[in-house]
C-alpha cells in the first residue's frame, strides 16, 4: 500500500504527526498537496492544503489527549467534550471527524479521525465508500500498524474497486479507462461535483499518476481470474458473459449488493440477493445498475458529511473552505474553455 508521493516530504510528514497523539493505526496523506495533478505546478503543490486521515482504535481517549494538545483546531464543538465529539464522529455522516484549515508546521492542513472498526467496516462493505473511496486512489501511508484486519481489509477495498469497475467497463479497455473507473467511484453522485468541486477532477488525477495507479493496482490485477491483463500495451481484456458477470456482482461488497437488489427488486417481491444478481448479470444494462447502486451510496454519505462538516469546522472555516473549492472549480471551467 506504500507509495512513493513527492520527494523530500517525509520529515514534513513526521513533523505534522508529531503534533498529534501518537495512538494511530493507519494515517495517510491524501490530495493535491502530495500527490500532482493534471494542471498544477510543483509550486502551487507546495501551497495547497495537506489532507490526512487518522485511524484511531479509541476515539474518546484520542480526541481527549488531542483536545489537550489541539484546542484550537476544534470548533465550537470542543465544549462539548471529546465523549460528545466522538459520538458525532460515529454517529453521522460518514464516521469521521474533520478539522480543517489547520496551520501545522508552516502548512495548512486538514485531518480526519475515524475510528479503526469503522474504517474497516466501510472498506469492507463499502457502507459509505467516503475513506474507502479515497483508498482506492493512491495515497502516502504514514503510519501503519500490525492490525491484521485492517491489513485484509485495505487490499479487499482495493479488489472491490477492480470488480466493481470491470461491470462498468467493456470487454476491452486500456489502463487509463480503469484507473479513471476506479478514481471516479467515490465521486459518483457526490453532489459537490455539482458545486464545489472542478468537474474535470478524476482526470486531473489520473493523468499525472498513472504509474502510482499501476503501483496499487498491479499484483491485483495479475492475480484476477476473470481478466487477461497485458501491461506491456498497457490493454486489458475482461469477461462479460452473464456467468463472469455473476461470479463479479457476488463479489460486490454487501451495502453495494443491497443497493442493487433494491433498484432491480420491486418492494413486496422479497427474492433473495443471489437471484436478483443473476437476472442483473444477464442484463445488457448491468454496469448501469452498478453505477446507480454506487452513486445511491455516495450520495447519501456525500450530503450528510458535508452538512456534518460545517458544523465540525465552525460557520467562518466552512465558508473559507468552500470559497477555496468554488475557486478550484472556475479555473477548472476557464482551463477547459476554449
Amino acid at each position: 500500500m506504500t507509495l512513493p508521493a513527492l520527494q523530500n516530504t517525509s520529515v514534513l510528514y513526521r513533523r505534522v504527526l508529531s503534533q498529534f497523539p501518537q495512538d494511530i493505526s493507519l494515517a495517510f496523506a491524501y490530495g493535491s498537496g502530495v500527490f500532482k495533478q493534471n494542471g498544477t505546478s510543483q509550486g502551487q503543490m507546495g501551497k495547497n492544503m495537506l489532507d490526512f486521515v487518522f485511524a484511531v482504535d479509541d476515539p474518546v481517549t484520542w480526541h481527549t489527549m488531542n483536545l489537550m494538545q489541539n484546542r484550537k483546531h476544534y470548533s465550537v464543538l470542543k465544549f462539548l467534550g471529546p465523549r460528545k465529539i466522538s459520538w458525532i464522529q460515529d454517529e453521522h455522516g460518514a464516521g469521521v471527524y474533520y478539522n480543517t484549515l489547520v496551520p501545522v508546521d508552516g502548512r495548512i492542513i486538514k485531518y480526519g479521525v475515524i475510528s479503526t472498526d469503522s474504517l474497516i467496516d466501510d472498506l469492507l462493505h463499502w457502507k459509505t465508500l467516503y475513506i474507502a473511496g479515497r483508498l482506492h486512489k493512491p495515497v502516502k501511508i504514514l503510519v501503519q500498524g500490525e492490525n491484521g484486519k485492517l491489513r485484509a481489509a485495505l487490499v479487499g477495498n482495493l479488489k472491490s474497486a477492480v470488480t466493481a469497475s470491470f461491470l462498468m467497463l467493456p470487454e476491452s479497455f486500456s489502463e487509463e479507462d480503469l484507473f479513471l473507473q476506479i478514481a471516479g467511484l467515490s465521486y459518483a453522485g457526490d453532489f459537490r461535483m455539482v458545486i464545489g468541486e472542478d468537474r474535470s477532477k478524476v482526470a486531473n488525477i489520473v493523468k499525472e499518476n498513472v504509474q502510482h495507479f499501476r503501483i496499487l493496482y498491479n499484483n491485483i490485477l495479475q492475480e484476477c481470474p476473470q481478466v487477461v491483463y497485458k501491461p506491456q500495451q498497457g490493454k486489458l481484456e475482461v469477461d462479460k458473459s452473464p456467468e463472469g458477470q455473476f461470479v463479479q456482482l457476488m463479489a460486490l461488497p454487501r451495502t453495494l449488493q443491497q443497493r442493487i437488489t433494491r433498484l432491480v427488486d420491486p418492494p413486496g417481491k422479497n427474492r433473495d440477493v443471489e437471484e436478483i444478481l443473476l437476472q442483473v448479470a444477464q442484463d445488457p444494462d448491468c454496469g448501469s445498475v452498478v453505477q446507480q447502486g454506487i452513486s445511491s451510496i455516495v450520495k447519501s454519505s456525500s450530503i450528510t458529511q458535508t452538512a456534518k462538516g460545517i458544523a465540525t469546522a465552525g460557520l467562518l472555516k466552512s465558508l473559507s473552505y468552500s470559497t477555496k473549492k468554488l475557486q478550484k472549480m472556475w479555473k477548472g471551467w476557464r482551463m477547459k474553455t476554449p
